[in-house]
């Protein structure tokens, strides 16, 4: 249970940041749904790649180095560490996908 906690206070933030920055952009910048997500995502991956990979290095000895001390907090290791890495494949393929989408799909509807 901890590891979905401290996992859950993470990949949040990225996902919220993508959608709310797309979301201006058509606001803001008055451009069409997918160019406002491919900015959106422009702009966050080197923050969210930088956020993964130090979190995976930092798990990497725990997980994957047997030691004294380690027995105890491996699986909070290692359901973060996969959670993060996940998260991240997530908020960089779908989540762009489905943002552009119901973008296109509410300003479709808001223009009739």
């Amino acid at each position: 249970m901890l590891g979905f906690l401290i996992l859950m206070g993470t990949v949040v933030n990225n996902p919220i940041l993508i959608v709310h920055r797309a979301v201006s952009n058509m606001k803001v910048r008055s451009l069409d749904a997918s160019a406002a997500v491919i900015e959106a995502v422009e702009v966050r991956l080197r923050p969210i790649a930088m956020s993964t990979l130090t979190t995976l290095f930092g798990l990497a000895p725990l997980v994957f180095i047997p030691g004294a001390g380690t027995e105890l907090y491996r699986g909070v290791g290692v359901i973060v560490m996969f959670g993060i890495l996940g998260a991240a494949l997530v908020t960089l393929t779908m989540l762009p996908a489905l943002t552009a989408s119901v973008l296109s799909f509410q300003s479709n509807k808001s223009t009739r």
